[in-house]
């Protein structure tokens, strides 16, 4: 059908998402469309549609033919099925019980005053060097990785090699290039996590050390930790200042009250879209939703930039409101797809936007915003450098 809606739609606005998805939602939340690939697949632009498929085990990120699946993209990290399908689930809960004291909201709320430290240190940083500079590569990018490396045990010494690896691994262009760059990482972390076998600390890849899983599933849960732990937050981070820039009304409250800084982050959360490339889900068995039958093997293209701008969930959607409430984003997923990280960036966030602009409070760009180069070839998207000036 070559007049399906193509992916991924023409997008002009940094900060918001093309007019089609609104306009899809309003006629079809679930709706056939081509991929970057070619393949159809279904688009789920809906708030309860989303969560609906989120939270249905009958759809999962494998295939039971992935030669031969449809695909969203050329990316070998989500772009396609991933993971066995006869053991997908057994894998999925098996992860998620082994990884979930490590990232438990008690537990990173003990990390909070760690991070807090992180944070004032490359705020002090910044001031010593003085306007103007990146804030990307001087605080989006440093911090996160800082964190990652202490809680999983990865030597910070090595972010270089393992930040240029992950990106290699975004590469939206060359699906050879992405997933080499994913065995890569996958095989680095793993290293590291046998090393722990013989000399453990008090990190998750110690834990993951101890843990009996085959080499294969510790090397793929290694690796994704690494990658998925700092590589969003760096996009969050650089989008919340944006939006926050671009509403200065908002800003004014969260300098006014830096307690506000926990429900910014919800909004942000909402709001920010670093990338338009949306969640692959496989139907593992003919299913209806919200009407539509979805068939077995097919892929569902999940939108929560979208989802997120329902205004049938969301009063003035477009608007940037950090007194929004109730905020049921799906930021961070839903349900038994709940990002397991989302403590963490939580914490990590907080601590940006309840210091970043107490600390400058004239902080605003250096450049105009449609100056930023962005990362459209890459599977996070954001920007790849962020001038600001003081």
């Amino acid at each position: 059908m070559a007049d399906l809606p193509r992916l991924p739609f023409e997008r002009t606005d940094l900060l918001g998402i093309s007019g089609a998805y609104a306009a899809l939602r309003a006629r079809e939340p679930i709706t056939r469309v081509r991929t970057r690939t070619g393949d159809e697949g279904w688009l789920v632009t809906g708030y309860d549609q989303a969560r609906a498929i989120l939270a249905d085990q009958r759809f999962g990120r494998s295939h039971p033919d992935p030669d031969h699946a449809p695909r969203l993209s050329n990316s070998a990290i989500t772009g396609g099925p991933t993971g066995e399908f006869a053991t997908e689930k057994d894998v999925h809960d098996r992860m998620r019980r082994l990884l979930a004291p490590a990232f438990s909201a008690r537990r990173m709320r003990a990390l909070a005053g760690r991070v807090q430290e992180l944070v004032d240190d490359l705020l002090d940083r910044m001031e010593e060097h003085g306007p103007p500079l990146d804030l990307h590569a001087a605080l989006s990018v440093p911090l996160p990785i800082q964190v990652i490396c202490e809680l999983l045990g990865v030597p910070l010494a090595d972010r270089d090699h393992f930040r240029a690896i992950a990106d290699e691994m975004t590469d939206l262009t060359d699906p050879d290039r992405s997933a080499a760059a994913r065995t890569a990482m996958e095989e680095y972390s793993h290293g590291i996590v046998k090393a722990k076998r013989d000399d453990p600390g008090e990190d998750v890849y110690s834990d993951l050390a101890q843990a009996d899983l085959p080499a294969e599933e510790v090397a793929t849960i290694a690796g994704g930790l690494l990658f998925a732990g700092h590589e969003t937050t760096v996009n969050r981070i650089d989008h919340g200042v944006l939006i926050l820039l671009a509403n200065p009304d908002q800003l004014a409250a969260l300098r006014r009250d830096p307690a506000l800084a926990p429900a910014a982050v919800e909004e942000i959360m909402r709001a920010a879209v670093p990338n338009d490339h949306g969640l692959a889900r496989y139907a593992r068995e003919d299913v209806e939703v919200d009407g539509v039958r979805i068939r077995a093997g097919e892929l569902c293209v999940i939108s929560t930039a979208a989802a997120n701008r329902d205004e049938t969930v969301f009063t003035d959607p477009e608007r940037f409101d950090i007194g929004r409430d109730p905020q049921p984003h799906l930021g961070f997923g839903y349900a038994i797809r709940y990002c397991l990280g989302a403590n963490l960036a939580r914490v990590e966030l907080r601590a940006v936007f309840g210091s970043l602009f107490q600390r400058f409070p004239g902080l605003r760009l250096a450049v105009p915003i449609d100056r930023l180069p962005r990362r459209a070839d890459r599977l996070t998207g954001g920007v790849s450098a962020l001038p600001v000036t003081w």
